[in-house]
């Protein structure tokens, strides 16, 4: 055999080889599912979004999904102002938004324990009232008659207010009665916010994230009468609406 012979199969079989490792080392193949495609939300919002421990980012794990959905709207058309989001959003459709409200909404997973209050008894007094009596002299209505008696938000886009860091609560009512947040008009919440003292915000904040979220716990399916303010992001749902 001449060696330009012996050359050309040396250079063969060592290319097969080339070929035969990198096929060895290649990557593994990623299943393409929604939950692989949303890690990336798991970066800020924790693992299959049941909220990072920094206390900002807020759970989204289990939330209505119109509700989510709508917040999606929000960041990526310029109502809800935080840049990482309305980037990440800017390129997706109303219809991929939906599945990603619809992914997140269908997950049960635990809550957390509730987080110790650090205000004394005064305030946590007064955020109790705001939450389940409201404050006729402020015109402002109890949370309850909006986000349901358990406070696990009502079907299809009435959030939870249990089961929230104190400080994400503290930092979106805030943002709110600044002007800096806002939702589909009517924006009842910025209507409410508006209304209460940093003092009612701080109370009111302290209290719901020192309760425990039941085990089980969902978004209720109705309210049992129309909420006391018409809100953009969320249609009203008496007794009646809700057959």
């Amino acid at each position: 055999m001449t060696t330009p012979v012996i050359r050309v199969l040396v250079r063969a079989v060592l290319l097969g080889s080339i070929v035969l490792a990198t096929a060895a080392h290649a990557a593994p193949r990623v299943e393409d599912t929604m939950a692989q495609r949303l890690l990336a939300c798991t970066g800020c919002h924790g693992a299959q979004g049941r909220a990072a421990s920094d206390g900002y980012y807020p759970r989204i794990a289990g939330k209505p999904a119109g509700y989510l959905f709508n917040q999606l709207l929000s960041f990526r058309d310029g109502r809800r102002q935080y840049t990482l989001m309305a980037n990440l959003l800017a390129p997706l459709t109303d219809d991929y938004l939906r599945e990603i409200a619809a992914h997140f909404s269908q997950l049960e997973l635990p809550y957390p324990p509730p987080q110790a209050a650090t205000a004394g008894i005064d305030v946590l007094t007064r955020g109790e009232a705001l939450v389940t009596r409201g404050d006729a002299a402020l015109h402002v209505p109890a949370c309850t008659q909006c986000h349901g008696a358990g406070l696990m938000g009502v079907a299809p886009g009435v959030p939870a207010l249990i089961g929230m860091p104190r400080d994400y609560l503290n930092a979106q009512l805030g943002a709110w009665r600044a002007g800096s947040r806002h939702a589909m008009a009517p924006d009842c919440m910025a209507e409410v916010a508006k209304k209460l003292a940093p003092d009612d915000i701080s109370a009111l904040s302290q209290w719901l994230a020192a309760q425990t979220v039941p085990a089980g716990a969902k978004p209720a399916t109705a309210l049992p009468a129309p909420p006391p303010l018409p809100c953009g992001g969320a249609p009203a749902r008496g007794p009646e609406s809700a057959r």
